[in-house]
């Protein structure tokens, strides 16, 4: 799933709940933060598996991981 489509992922996600985007994004940011903050060494190594391009994946780099490895 490409950025694009993650991004129109997080807009439909926020109209089918009746909040915004910004609400959206802070969430799947604060999920983020809690699962890369979990201490347990299998989680850590999923985590550490997720491509992103800085210390942690933005919300559009989780989605379009997440969507491929659904696809598999």
């Amino acid at each position: 799933m490409s950025s694009l489509k993650s991004k129109l992922a997080i807009k439909k996600l926020a109209l089918q709940n009746g909040t915004s985007v910004e609400e959206i994004i802070d969430e799947i940011n604060f999920a983020i933060e809690v699962g890369m903050n979990n201490p347990d060494n299998s989680i850590q190594q999923y985590w550490r598996k997720i491509p992103r391009k800085g210390t942690k994946p933005t919300p559009e780099e989780l989605i379009s991981y997440l969507a491929k490895q659904v696809g598999k």
